[in-house]
């Protein structure tokens, strides 16, 4: 029996990253898609549930019952978790710890530290980000099932309209949801931050790029 013989294929494969992402442009804080379709993405802060009193829980609560049945809208909610690098951290610690010159204190530094050095060794550091994203489908420009199929079978296919057409379009459809989610986690006194050109760009990155450079890594990130 013949064995056939695999050959490494003649051209050299230069797909990149941004090729296979759904994402064409970022434009005042809006993530335009290779579909047509967009989104706002706002990052939110934390809020500590368990160090409220019953009373507050209680109204935490309904707020946060309001704010879901206040939704008429489609909304995504994604925690991103990443290992933390404390080494800078502990550098940080070091460098303090020679200029004290309190024995006591000099001791208490001591102690935080091996205290970290342990909690380390048993558990990995982790950092927690919130984020909401608000959708906006092609079927919002009034686009058929029939154009978004054939954009979807055609990856280099632009844009099925004028890039600042899909922009304005997204905007009007966007703000006003933006701007109601903002109002109802305030009541939660959660603030919802809309992110930036470079703060998308740069959440992109980091997603598929996680590994960030020895020189970059900080704890305070």
């Amino acid at each position: 029996m013949q064995i056939p013989f695999l050959k490494t294929p003649d051209k050299a494969l230069i797909s990149t990253t941004q090729d296979l992402l759904p994402v064409v442009d970022v434009v005042d804080g809006i993530v335009i898609y290779k579909n047509g379709g967009a989104a706002q993405i706002m990052e939110s802060t934390s809020l500590n549930f368990g160090l409220l009193s019953e009373i507050e829980q209680r109204a935490v609560i309904a707020s946060y019952a309001g704010l879901l049945n206040s939704f008429n809208f489609p909304v995504q909610i994604v925690v991103r978790t990443q290992k933390k690098n404390i080494s800078n951290y502990m550098n940080f610690l070091d460098i303090t710890q020679k200029k004290i010159k309190n024995e006591k204190l000099f001791q208490i530094m001591n102690d935080y530290k091996n205290f970290i050095v342990d909690a380390i060794k048993k558990k990995n550091v982790l950092s927690k980000k919130f984020y909401i994203v608000i959708p906006f489908t092609p079927y919002e420009l009034g686009m058929g099932k029939s154009l978004i199929s054939s954009i979807r079978t055609n990856p280099k296919n632009p844009l099925p309209f004028p890039k600042s057409y899909v922009v304005r379009k997204a905007k009007i459809a966007l703000y006003p949801k933006r701007d109601h989610i903002i109002r109802q986690a305030g009541r939660l006194n959660i603030e919802l931050k809309p992110l930036s050109n470079e703060d998308l760009i740069r959440l992109f990155y980091n997603t598929f790029n996680p590994e960030v450079p020895i020189k970059e890594k900080s704890v305070f990130d």
